[in-house]
């Protein structure tokens, strides 16, 4: 149904046009849908970059039982769901993702999909509103949405209560959950929620296409999951009954390794295939609580090794982090991988983005999609050990981007795939250098769409995800990440972080889109960089800077390709002597063609060459001038 705010009272001094003028100060002015001036206009968000004085959002407290009892496929699950409508709408409806129709046939997948994948579905087995039982209606149609029509409106500041009891089969190829083997699942996605209702977009309706990520709200979650004796389960959040599940010998290698600054076997393969790991009632209760979260996800085996140990994350408070894997005996690299991940988040929580991970635990899960969720990674197991760690740290970054800061994952992917992407390469120059780090982030991040001449490489990083097909990979990870590198570059590390911290501080726990992003920046920096954002996210540009000329010890460039991207003036003298010059962005602001850069010094020039670094040139051919 169509979403209508004229109940909203709007607040003084705010006008549709005045908000337009103040977010239009420059030339540079950014392009911004109707949706999102309106939600300017009633003041949910500011031009200064903040949640406006009438920002809201909605949440939920989610109390889920679920049983799995491998090698049986079936998930079976029962929840409480308690809704809190916060904004200042009469909801008469709402949405609903069940996400596991992904897998039913018919179900409208981006890409090829196998049809040995093909499930029944999610079947809703009873259903209540408020204690009051209520017919569920499913048919062949119903996929990924549904929406709920309320016998009783809920009103603004009023919550309603939900329940469901469900079950579906778990898919069996590999995927971003499922059948690991036949007695280890990876379980995602795989409960009935409310969607996200918002101040700009009303209800996300959006379908799971397999491809797209996900938007969800911030709820707190009591999970309770059921596993026969012998199997452990690892999952988002605190592990609330520890002595109620584990045999005492591993209960103490496990609390002994929340204090650990080294791997602790809490159970070896061998451990598990005697049967010395869970006490031995028929069928444990592993419960869990998360606290303002987006999701939940938990992984089962009866045979996986399980190692654990602890960071600080916080050194100003001396705060512990739990670092936990859970692989198959035979993964080499997962041997490794508390360290791997521990180092990462360590890393992540004191460089870049510099905020303490917020959580108080992670646990890598080897499975098979190098997929994030709140506090679990569910990553495969490769031969080149460093290559593990250097998806386990992408995967480690999204913490913050989205979990920490509550993105749109589907409609606007670069503000959180970008930002891990950026992580990741920043992480990996700290760990490998810079020359192994940037041959690795050139050829996976950028060579695909720098060499790509095809119209739909170069479609500008702002078009929301679910409308594009080709092209979505670039606009989500290489091109938005070497726009935050080049803002990086341009500002220095110091007001980068400042803007970037400034930013984060302002949005965590919430919604921002990408314009909360822009004009937080351009606030908390005290400049002006719309005219960096619409070059870089609206405008169909790509890099391509060419040496047209040398006049004396002035070097003549024109910016084919329209990107403001830094470059490197690698410049050889008459002497044999060689010098690099380097120009950030910033040299493009006032010039957004052609630029000249003149040199210092005295010696006659015999070879100029622009040495782009990450920010691959689409033509190099243009790239070198030699005396003639």
């Amino acid at each position: 149904m169509p979403v209508t705010f004229r109940s909203f009272i709007m607040p003084l001094g705010f006008s549709l046009l005045a908000v337009t003028t103040a977010v239009a100060q420059s030339p540079d002015a950014l392009y911004m849908p109707q949706s999102v001036k309106e939600a300017y206009a009633r003041g949910t968000r500011s031009p200064d970059g903040r949640p406006g004085p009438r920002y809201w959002q909605n949440r939920g407290r989610y109390e889920i039982e679920v049983t799995v009892q491998p090698p049986a496929r079936t998930v079976r699950g029962t929840e409480r769901i308690t809704y809190m409508n916060n904004s200042p709408d009469t909801l008469r409806m709402l949405g609903l993702k069940l996400f596991m129709n992904e897998h039913k046939a018919g179900s409208p997948h981006i890409g090829a999909t196998n049809p040995a994948d093909n499930t029944s579905g999610i079947h809703i087995d009873a259903f209540s509103v408020n204690g009051l039982q209520q017919q569920w209606r499913d048919g062949p149609l119903a996929l990924t949405n549904a929406a709920l029509r309320l016998q009783a409106p809920l009103a603004p500041g009023d919550s309603v209560r939900l329940g469901f009891d469900w079950h579906y089969d778990l898919a069996t190829t590999h995927g971003r959950e499922g059948v690991v083997d036949s007695t280890t699942f990876f379980v995602a996605y795989f409960y009935p929620r409310v969607s996200v209702y918002d101040d700009y977009n009303g209800w996300d309706m959006m379908d799971f296409t397999g491809s797209l990520e996900f938007y969800n709200d911030f709820n707190d979650y009591a999970l309770t999951v059921r596993a026969p004796r012998n199997y452990v389960a690892w999952a988002t959040g605190t592990l609330a009954n520890p002595a109620d599940v584990l045999a005492p010998a591993a209960l103490g290698r496990f609390q002994a390794s929340l204090a650990s600054d080294t791997t602790v076997h809490v159970a070896t393969r061998a451990d598990m295939i005697a049967g010395r790991i869970t006490r031995q009632d028929t069928l444990l209760e592993w419960r869990f609580a998360a606290s303002n979260v987006s999701d939940v996800a938990f992984g089962v085996s009866d045979h996986y090794a399980w190692d654990a140990g602890s960071v600080v994350a916080d050194p100003a408070s001396g705060r512990r982090v739990s670092v936990q894997a859970a692989f198959a005996d035979s993964a080499e690299d997962f041997h490794h991988m508390v360290r791997f991940a521990g180092d990462a988040l360590a890393w992540l929580s004191r460089n870049w983005p510099g905020v303490p991970y917020p959580y108080e635990k992670t646990t890598v899960f080897q499975g098979f999609a190098d997929m994030e969720y709140p506090m679990m990674v569910n990553d495969e197991a490769f031969a080149d050990t460093s290559f593990s760690r250097f998806v386990v740290a992408h995967e480690l970054a999204h913490t913050w981007f989205p979990f920490y800061m509550g993105t749109n994952e589907s409609r606007y992917p670069f503000m959180d795939e970008g930002w891990a992407t950026a992580l990741e390469y920043l992480y990996n120059v700290s760990t490998t250098g810079v020359e192994r780090a940037g041959e690795s982030f050139r050829q996976f991040r950028v060579q695909g769409w720098i060499r790509d001449p095809a119209p739909s490489a170069d479609m500008p990083i702002i078009t929301p995800a679910d409308i594009m097909r080709a092209g979505m990979g670039n606009n989500a990870y290489g091109k938005p990440a070497l726009a935050y590198l080049a803002l990086k570059d341009m500002l220095g590390d110091s007001l980068f972080a400042r803007g970037l911290h400034g930013y984060m501080e302002r949005w965590h726990g919430k919604h921002p889109i990408p314009w909360d992003f822009f004009y937080s920046f351009n606030d908390v920096t005290g400049r002006n960089l719309d005219w960096f954002w619409r070059r870089w996210y609206f405008e169909p540009n790509y890099i391509d800077i060419a040496v047209r000329g040398v006049r004396g010890r002035t070097v003549e460039l024109a910016n084919v390709g329209g990107m403001p991207a830094p470059f490197d003036i690698v410049v050889t003298f008459d002497d044999g002597k060689t010098e690099r010059f380097h120009r950030t962005a910033e040299i493009w602001r006032d010039h957004p063609v052609t630029a000249t850069v003149t040199l210092p010094g005295k010696g006659a020039i015999r070879k100029v060459t622009l040495d782009g670094g990450i920010w691959m040139d689409a033509t190099p051919a243009d790239n070198t001038w030699p005396r003639q």
